[in-house]
């Protein structure tokens, strides 16, 4: 039996626990904070419960997965999954409003026919067709199995883009944006496209064509909510690692990895208390003096992700009056003017016309009666740091401008609020330790390799990376393929490549 710390109780740590203590290991979880989840948070206010976190599940074969292999009760035993249908109501700056049906490729395209004209549905429904193919070349090596050492075969990109005649030369999209601009040629359909980037805290300018697998996986495998709020699942998964005998030491932050002879040999908390080990799975953002010789890489040569990583600008309204019986639980509201919205949240600055995602979950657990509704407001934001979001003038500022362009999506919505809760990265930072309280995007394939992760080994023997931060990146879907990884690796060794 090998004693194994990890530092973080975030799902993707928590996931890697479970599958170790089933192994049978001696599993202890340091958190800094008092609660489990990382950022599947919730906030309550008289009666009005809110997810401060991911507020829908894409993949949910991940943690399906997660439940068979770590007891007898499954995934749907422990909370209630409903399909969120329509899967999405987009509203476009020119007034056109498009729904989306939940895991239709013929609905969805015969939507996009109805509300953009005819031959949108088709070209969407094309550019999908190249996302599977660049899913089917990327799944495993991007996904399943730990960052193998001659990764840079993920630094070309797996999506098939149209040939097109530009400039007096045959070109292809290799970002998002060229995507948008050369084979979607809507306007609308573009947005479309930028703001699933977006909302994943990808800069459409710069991000690989290959980050066309997000909308792929969304519309292929559904979106999915879980009645009470997504904290639920940070709830059975926690249960889960309890029930296989896991131990938790909350309000315990690890502050440095210890090493002896080479390899970690357990962790240093604050006041200099250090708990030995035989293995260490580091599930947050490794910081300065945090793993021995610094700046932490994996194995293979892959540093965590540097620069500025956007971050969540939260807002959670408590309303007066019922929700609507025809209310959709998901709106986005696309910018008038996207390229500044880029511009300013990948330059350091507060947008002018942000993005908003509206969530109005269905949901009675939620409210504290029929006569109230709960809403959240989600927008991406540049960083605390770049942006000072502790700021009270800026604060509010900007979560007014989010409530008015989400009146679009609420009838009234402005008159109806009773209560405000706004939650910034500054917030994030403080609870989550996560720098400037960035929130880590998913792995992508292409630009050379810009956008991976560190794999799941690393440098010093005996220190696995598990969590957003590592391989496959961030999401909850990703997040639990990464405690696969390092459970695979510390029970099988470092020649595991992933189940099959």
């Amino acid at each position: 039996m090998a004693r194994i710390a990890v530092i973080g109780a975030g799902t993707g740590a928590m996931a890697a626990a479970a599958r170790l203590a089933v192994a049978g290991n001696k599993v202890t979880v340091y958190e800094r904070s008092a609660s489990y989840g990382g950022s599947v948070g919730r906030h309550e206010h008289e009666g009005f419960v809110f997810d401060t976190g991911p507020g829908l599940l894409h993949l949910p074969a991940v943690q399906r997965d997660l439940f068979v292999k770590t007891g007898k009760e499954s995934l749907e035993q422990c909370v209630t999954l409903t399909q969120v249908d329509p899967a999405g109501r987009h509203l476009f700056a020119d007034g056109t409003a498009v729904s989306l049906p939940n895991a239709s490729r013929a609905g969805v395209a015969s939507a996009l026919d109805a509300a953009l004209g005819a031959g949108a549905g088709e070209r969407w429904t094309g550019f999908l067709e190249r996302a599977r193919d660049a899913w089917d070349r990327s799944r495993r090596p991007l996904l399943e199995e730990p960052l193998r050492a001659d990764h840079q075969v993920l630094g070309r990109d797996p999506y098939p883009a149209l040939k097109q005649r530009r400039l007096l030369r045959t070109r292809q999209a290799a970002t998002v944006a060229e995507i948008g601009a050369w084979e979607l040629a809507d306007a609308r359909l573009a947005a479309l496209l930028d703001g699933y980037a977006l909302s994943y805290g990808l800069d459409p300018r710069t991000a690989p064509a290959s980050a066309a697998l997000l909308p792929y996986m969304e519309q292929t495998f559904g979106s999915w909510y879980v009645l009470g709020g997504m904290r639920e699942l940070a709830r059975a998964v926690y249960e889960r690692c309890v029930a296989r005998r896991v131990e938790f030491v909350f309000g315990a932050e690890v502050v440095r990895v210890v090493e002896k002879d080479g390899r970690a040999a357990g962790v240093e908390l604050t006041g200099g208390e250090v708990a030995e080990a035989d293995r260490v799975v580091l599930g947050v953002r490794p910081h300065a003096g945090l793993v021995p010789g610094g700046q932490v890489r994996g194995a293979d040569d892959v540093p965590v992700r540097a620069g500025s990583v956007p971050g969540r600008f939260v807002v959670l309204l408590s309303l007066r009056g019922a929700r609507e019986a025809d209310a959709v639980h998901r709106t986005v509201v696309h910018s008038a003017d996207g390229a500044a919205e880029q511009e300013a949240v990948f330059g350091g600055r507060v947008a002018a016309h942000p993005t908003v995602t509206v969530l109005r979950p269905d949901d009675p657990a939620t409210r504290p009666d029929e006569a109230h509704e709960a809403v959240t407001l989600t927008a991406t934001v540049a960083p605390q740091g770049p942006v000072d979001w502790t700021d009270p003038a800026v604060r509010q500022r900007f979560a007014d401008a989010l409530v008015e362009r989400a009146g679009a999506a609420v009838p009234g919505l402005r008159e109806r609020i009773l209560h405000t809760e706004i939650r910034t990265p500054a917030e994030t930072e403080a609870e989550t330790g996560a720098e400037g309280g960035a929130v880590p995007p998913p792995a992508l394939a292409g630009a050379q390799g810009a956008y991976l992760h560190p794999g799941n080994l690393t440098r010093l023997p005996g220190l696995y990376l598990a969590g957003g931060w590592s391989h496959p990146g961030g999401g909850l879907a990703h997040a639990g393929m990464s405690g696969t990884l390092v459970a695979g690796l510390v029970v099988e060794g470092d020649g595991f490549r992933g189940s099959r």
